[in-house]
Parts: structure tokens; C-alpha cells; sequence
């Protein structure tokens, strides 16, 4: 590994050095009303016979801007500013090194006040561009109130399954980024955060299916990125956020937020505090027939009805700083944590019956347990411009703690089938601390090379301890004693480190290229301090991208790309602990995972950028999922992880953005896949299709004097989520807003699943497991939410504040609910 990061960083300064031309093209920018100067400025470079990007910079506090290095030839340069008209110059020619001026380019100021912060940009709900699709989340009005998960649900070609596990196309295995970062969560603890993060807090979700090299390979289908609300307004400003719904059932949730933003010279402060109070029910419905492994002869029924409640309340905060050392020279650090309190309450009746449906016994289960998740995060950022060709330094430090604990008391109570108590009550308490510690670094280089080329570079390093302790007590006439078969304590640490090259170039007026290559060493080692057993691995990976473009003509664009992923296994999904829903239904992990790798391959079409079309093929072997173990003789069933099989999906995606008059905007999307999954499960061999469509739908209507309304929905037929095959369900919501308060409020008004069709029912019929559930959750909510935002200023340049912590945040969970 040094000699490659030896040879990266030699590369890097290698290139540096490549002789290029010195011409120089400045100028300077004036507003054209009052001459007063404008700084910060986005100043562009075109070519002056095709009016093609060269080179974007922002205007210095004196009003002055240049381009270095500029080869021979005819130019424009184009300037915007917030508030302004654009403004372009005269035609400029470039020859050997001459220093060439454009003067001053006066920018008019746009005819309409902008007094304080009262004009909010209009935004589409839905954006697709060549390489992602964006939501606009304060854009959606039925997104008052929700969640960030209930958001993601509603998002173009995302599902969220019944416990909160995020698929991309029907392919599970994605990572989920806030502000760049990874999340460091994944499983039921990335669902909570998500359920506990407020829209209000959120700006844009980027969904990319197929990341560069300079992105973590890890990621099974793709990264959701969440952009959190950032003020890039001088001065200081910011908004406040309150908001009330109800469940159905009548079930409270709570947001309130603030955000704030002071900007002034060379420094940037920013912060946020959040708060979210949240009370869910939902109820599930299991039918497990217990079949002989061998024969698949009937033994007997298992029927459970469970009514689950649960409580959440989450308080998070942020606080950051940038500083502009010099022109060319910033530095950040940011520090964040929250905490969430949970209180689960799972109340379950379960009939054990024979092969002929005649009950023979009955169980009474109480699970009460009492989650605590918190963490604290920090991380130091370092950017350097060289110069105006691109030349850039970026570095992050980060460092991340998570702590959990989780308490539980499982009771069973049994009767026989005339409801005659047959069997003394037992209690299991369960103690599950977990702690997990994320250090990482990373420095990435990008400029511009000759022929409008571009060279991005970079390393870095992680490394991740995982600590996990849990006690489980059998409560004897009321006096714990240890359960020593389930009481455990496993610690894992891994070390990752990785170095890339990615490299861009226009290959003519039609044909633009990328090629990416991404190496990365994984080193981990796994300790059952309870029974001395140790795991170790070490393995090195290469991970080839590649996107070429077409530009057909003015109207129709082509592209291809190419990924190979890694979905590497979830550090609580190797922790061979118990994990209990009650009695009967248990999770435990498995340290013999192995990681799971894909191959991604997409083919789009784009007509007048507002019609795409994309054919994609995606293949994944060592597939990780859940599958099924079951005691015939107890009527236990188990949910381990496994690499059971291999996955394959063909499938076709079509998305349109479209205005219907000046009043009425429509988003409309629809993905047709057939899923395969072929492998060896259960001690049989299992090959399982399934060809589904989703699709999602938004209208957006303004009516005029600050009224707007929305109505949206989404639909998906059965389709199959691992061995799991679920049926189809959606949901139908709509929404009114109006602009108060001189534009500076907004109160929205929204009702999601007005239908109550979100209601999730499966199967999961292979070898000798016969298993069906339904599930029903108070999805149908109303929710009032109002928006305040404060302060006055202009427009700045927007400063950096996304770190270097990266794939290893996705993989954290404790093994919750």
C-alpha cells in the first residue's frame, strides 16, 4: 500500500508539472446600477464559437478575476450573480502569452425586490441530470412534517420495505451519505435516524446509481446523498421550523428546528438544533407452516397477531466554522451528535397448531425495551486552490463515536388450547451495549490537463472498532441468574485503506469521456472474547468506472457507464449475538460472512434534457441477505445473514419533467425490472423471478397570491426483496402551502396515504420455508407545519463543509428492532 500511495502522490505532482501555456485573461465586475463591486461572482470561461465550458471561478472582495494558463484561442467570459441579469463579454483572442483583459462587465440588477430574504427561488420537485436524479425537498408541500425516510419513499426508484431497509431499483445495498458523508449507519439504526431527521432539515436528495471512483466502492446499488439546508447569504440569517401531525389511531409527532447561518469577510458560522417527538404503532400478522426438511410433509402452524408501539424522540444539533486564511486557502471543521431515546413495546399473541390447524397450545409475549442511541462527530476540512485551471487540494480528518444501549424484559406466559395456564411464566432480560469508534482520513488532488482534460486523485484511510457486550439473565423466582448459551461479548476492528484515479476529457463538440480506477485493501479481524474464537481477513479489490456521451444533436444526448461495487457485510451482521422479538423470533449474526460484489452497466437516452430513458443491467454474486432457520421440534424461527445466492436484474427506466401552462409542473417516473435470484438456501437449490413495476407521480399546481397545492403517489406491483416476495401496495398524498408574513413564512398543510394502501403483505415459499406476513402501520398522517425564515444579505460563493468519513458510517448498526 505505500508503494501505491507512493506512486498516486507521484503521479499526482508529475502531472503538476506539465509545461503549459501562461496567458492570462482578467477582469473585473461592477454593478451596473449603483457601481457599487460585486465579489463572489461566478465568473465562467467559454469558447467562443460553441459557447463550451472551459473554466469557472468567483470574482475576489475587489471586484477582480483572471484565468491562468490559458491556451491560445477566441473567448468569452460569462458572469451571474445573484439578483443580476447575466452579462457576457466581447469576443476575446488569445495568442502566445499575452495578458488579454475584458474590462469591467457591468451586471444590471433584476427588476424585482430582494429585500431581506422574501424571494425564495423557485425549485422543481424532481431535477435529472446526466449522472443523478435530484429531489428538491421544500418543493414537495406533502413533505411538511414527514420524516426523511418518509421522504425517501416517495423519491423516483427508492423503496423502503417494512423495517426501514432502503432498496434503489429493486437492489438493495444502499449507501446513504449526509452532506457527502456517509451516515455511518445501515439496517434498523439507519432507519431510526432517518425517522427521527426532519424534512425541514433537509434541502436536496441526490440519488446516483452509479458513482464515480472517486466515491467509496461500497454500495451494492448506488448513494443517496442528503444535502442538509445551508445559508449562503452574508450577514446573519436562517429559519425556524415547527410542526404537528397525527397518525392514524390519533398518534402525535412533533418537529421543531432552527437553522442558522453569520457570514462576514472570511468567516462562516453555521449550526442547527432539531428536535423530533414521534409515537408509532403498527401491527403484523406471521403464518409460518413448520415443514420436514427432507419430505416437506406439514409438522405444524404457527399463527401470531403482535401490536407494536413505539415512542422515539430525537435532539440533534451542528455547529461549524469556515475560514478563508487566504484568497486561495480555506479551512473548516464542523462538530455534530444527537441523541435518541426509544421506548419499544411489543404485545404478541401466538397459537401453536398441528398440521391440521387444530390449536394445541397458546403464548402470551410481552417485549419491553428501552433503546438509547447517541453519537458525537467531528471532522477538520483543508482546501487549497492553486490556481484558476482547476489545480485543487482538499483534505479531510473525521472522527465519529457511537454508543448504544438496549434493555430488554421479554415475558411468556402459556395456556393450552382451552386457555388453561400449562406451564410456569418465564422473563428473559437482556443488557446490549455496543460501542463503535470511526477515525478517517483522506486528501484528494484534482486539475486540468491540456486538451480539456481533467485528472482527479486521492487516498485515504479508515479505521473502525466495534465493541459489543451482551448479558442476557433468565428472571427465577424473580432473581436473575446468567444465561450463559446467549450471553456474549465480540469486538471487530478493520482497516481500509484506498487510493484512486479518475480522469475526464471532451473529446470533441459530440463525444466526452471518464475512466475511473478505484484499489482498496480491506484488513479486519474479528474476536468472540466468550468462547476465543478469532476471524481474520484481508483482501485487495480493484474497482474499474467508465462513462462515455454522445451528444446525438441539440435534442437528444446518449451515454453509457459502468461500475464494479462492493457491498461490504454490516458490522452487527458479524456479531454472533441474539437478538430477540420474543420467544419464538430471534436474529443473530454471522461472522463467516463474506462480501458481496456487482457489476452495474447502464445505457440512457435524454430528449430536450426533460425526457431520460435508461436500460440497465445489473449482476451481484456472494449476494447478502436474510434468510430463514427453523426448530421444527420448538417451533423457533431465526433470521441470520448469509451469501446465499447471486442476483441479476434487467430492467428499464423512464422519468419525464414537464410544464402544463405557466401554473401546473408534473414529474412523472415509472421502472419496469425482472429480478433473479439463483442460488443454494436452505440445503436446496432455489431459482426465483419476478418482473415488477414502480412508478412515481407528482402535480404541482400554483393558484396565485402565494397559494400552492400538490398531489402525488406512488405504486409498486409485487416484486421480490431477497427470498421475500412482497405484494404491491402505494400510496396517495396531496397538499396545499401559502406564502405569509411578506413572503418570510410558509405554512403547508399536507395528508399522506389518504387511501391507506401502504400495507405490506409477503411470502417466502422456498425449500422447505412457507412463511407469509401482513403488516399495517399508521402511514395515513396529516401534518401542519409553518416556516419562519430571519436575517438580510446578498448571495455569497458557497463554502465547502463535506468531510472525508465515507463508506464506513453505512455499515453501523447495533442489531435494533
Amino acid at each position: 500500500m505505500k508503494k501505491l500511495f507512493s506512486l498516486t502522490a507521484g503521479v499526482c505532482i508529475a502531472l503538476t508539472s506539465l509545461a503549459q501555456n501562461n496567458a492570462v485573461i482578467n477582469g473585473t465586475i461592477k454593478d451596473g446600477g449603483n457601481q457599487k463591486i460585486i465579489d463572489a461572482a461566478t465568473i465562467s470561461l467559454l469558447k467562443a464559437k460553441d459557447s463550451s465550458l472551459v473554466k469557472a471561478t468567483y470574482s475576489e472582495k475587489d471586484g477582480s478575476f483572471s484565468f491562468e494558463q490559458v491556451k491560445e484561442g477566441k473567448y468569452l467570459v460569462l458572469a451571474t450573480s445573484v439578483g443580476h441579469t447575466k452579462v457576457y463579454s466581447k469576443p476575446v483572442e488569445v495568442t502566445g502569452n499575452a495578458a488579454v483583459t475584458v474590462g469591467t462587465l457591468q451586471l444590471q440588477p433584476e427588476s424585482r425586490d430582494i429585500k431581506g430574504v422574501t424571494v425564495v427561488a423557485k425549485k422543481p420537485l424532481i431535477e435529472h441530470k446526466l449522472d443523478k436524479t435530484i429531489v428538491n425537498v421544500d418543493a414537495g408541500i406533502t413533505n411538511a412534517g414527514s420524516t426523511a425516510l418518509e421522504v425517501l419513499e416517495k423519491a423516483p426508484g427508492v423503496s423502503v420495505d417494512k423495517d426501514g431497509n432502503i432498496s434503489l431499483k429493486g437492489k438493495q445495498g444502499v449507501k446513504v451519505f449526509i452532506d457527502g458523508k456517509i451516515s455511518f449507519l445501515s439496517g434498523p439504526e439507519l432507519a431510526n435516524m432517518l425517522r427521527n431527521m426532519q424534512a425541514s432539515q433537509m434541502d436536496q436528495v441526490e440519488i446516483m446509481t452509479n458513482p464515480s471512483a472517486k466515491y467509496d466502492a461500497s454500495g451494492n446499488s448506488g448513494v443517496i446523498n442528503i444535502k442538509l439546508k445551508k445559508t449562503k447569504i452574508a450577514g446573519f440569517n436562517g429559519s425556524i421550523s415547527a410542526g404537528f401531525g397525527l397518525g392514524q389511531g390519533g398518534f402525535p409527532k412533533t418537529t421543531e428546528g432552527i437553522n442558522f447561518n453569520y457570514r462576514k469577510n472570511s468567516i462562516n458560522l453555521f449550526g442547527s438544533l432539531n428536535h423530533n417527538y414521534r409515537e408509532n404503532y403498527q401491527t403484523i400478522t406471521i403464518n409460518r407452516k413448520f415443514r420436514d426438511k427432507n419430505t416437506k410433509e406439514l409438522l405444524g402452524i404457527f399463527d401470531q397477531q403482535a401490536i407494536i408501539n413505539r415512542t422515539a424522540q430525537s435532539r440533534s444539533a451542528r455547529l461549524g466554522v469556515d475560514y478563508s486564511i487566504s484568497k486561495k486557502t480555506s479551512v473548516g471543521a464542523v462538530v455534530s451528535g444527537f441523541a435518541d431515546p426509544e421506548d419499544f413495546n411489543n404485545t404478541n399473541s401466538t397459537f401453536l397448531k398441528n398440521k391440521n390447524g387444530v390449536t394445541e397450545s397458546m403464548t402470551y409475549a410481552t417485549n419491553d425495551t428501552k433503546n438509547f442511541w447517541k453519537n458525537i462527530s467531528g471532522n477538520v476540512n483543508f482546501r487549497h486552490v492553486f490556481d484558476s485551471t482547476g489545480r485543487e487540494l482538499t483534505a479531510d480528518i473525521d472522527y465519529s463515536h457511537y454508543s448504544s444501549s438496549s434493555k430488554q424484559a421479554l415475558g411468556n406466559y402459556y395456556f393450552d388450547a382451552d386457555n388453561v395456564k400449562m406451564a410456569p411464566s418465564d422473563t428473559l432480560l437482556g443488557n446490549i451495549p455496543s460501542a463503535i469508534t470511526i477515525y478517517s482520513a483522506r486528501a484528494d488532488y484534482s486539475q486540468s490537463l491540456k486538451g480539456n482534460a481533467k485528472l482527479e486523485a486521492g487516498v485515504k484511510f479508515s479505521s473502525v472498532k466495534t465493541d459489543n457486550n451482551a448479558r442476557y439473565d433468565s428472571l427465577i423466582n424473580n432473581i436473575p441468574v446468567a444465561d450463559i448459551g446467549r450471553t456474549n461479548h465480540f469486538v471487530y476492528d478493520e482497516q481500509i485503506q484506498a487510493a484512486y484515479v479518475n480522469v475526464s476529457k471532451s473529446l470533441s463538440k459530440k463525444w466526452d469521456a471518464q475512466m475511473g480506477l478505484r484499489l482498496e485493501n480491506t484488513t479486519s479481524k474479528g474476536n468472540q472474547l466468550t468462547t476465543g474464537q478469532t476471524f481474520t481477513r484481508n483482501y485487495t479489490q480493484l474497482f474499474p468506472t467508465a462513462y462515455v456521451s454522445y451528444k446525438m444533436n441539440e435534442k437528444n444526448t446518449l451515454s453509457l457507464n459502468y461500475g464494479r461495487r462492493i457491498e461490504r457485510p454490516d458490522y452487527a451482521d458479524l456479531n454472533p449475538f441474539y437478538f430477540f422479538l420474543d420467544k419464538y423470533t430471534y436474529q443473530t449474526g454471522n461472522p463467516n460472512l463474506r462480501p458481496q460484489f456487482s457489476h452495474n452497466i447502464e445505457l440512457s437516452h435524454s430528449f430536450k434534457g426533460f425526457l431520460n430513458t435508461t436500460l440497465n443491467y445489473y449482476k451481484a454474486t456472494d449476494l447478502i441477505n436474510d434468510i430463514f432457520e427453523q426448530n421444527e421440534a420448538t417451533k423457533e424461527t431465526f433470521v441470520i445473514k448469509s451469501n446465499i445466492a447471486s442476483q441479476q436484474q434487467i430492467g428499464l427506466a423512464v422519468s419525464a419533467g414537464f410544464a402544463m401552462g405557466k401554473k401546473i409542473n408534473v414529474n412523472l417516473y415509472g421502472n419496469l425490472s425482472n429480478n433473479r435470484f439463483k442460488g443454494f438456501i436452505n440445503n436446496s437449490n432455489v431459482d426465483i423471478s419476478n418482473t415488477y413495476v414502480e412508478s412515481n407521480a407528482s402535480l404541482q399546481m400554483d393558484m396565485g397570491k402565494g397559494w400552492k397545492s400538490e398531489l402525488s403517489g406512488f405504486y409498486r406491483t409485487k416484486a421480490l426483496e431477497g427470498v421475500m416476495a412482497i405484494n404491491a401496495l402505494g400510496s396517495l398524498n396531496a397538499g396545499i402551502s401559502k406564502a405569509v408574513l411578506k413572503n418570510k413564512g410558509t405554512v403547508k398543510l399536507g395528508v399522506r396515504d389518504i387511501l391507506w394502501t401502504q400495507r405490506g403483505t409477503g411470502t417466502a415459499q422456498y425449500a422447505y420455508i412457507d412463511t407469509k406476513f401482513r403488516q399495517q402501520r399508521d402511514s395515513r398522517q396529516v401534518a401542519l407545519n409553518f416556516t419562519w425564515r430571519f436575517g438580510k444579505g446578498k448571495a455569497t460563493a458557497p463554502k465547502r463543509k463535506i468531510g472525508g468519513a465515507d463508506e464506513e458510517k453505512g455499515r453501523v448498526k447495533s442489531g435494533g428492532n
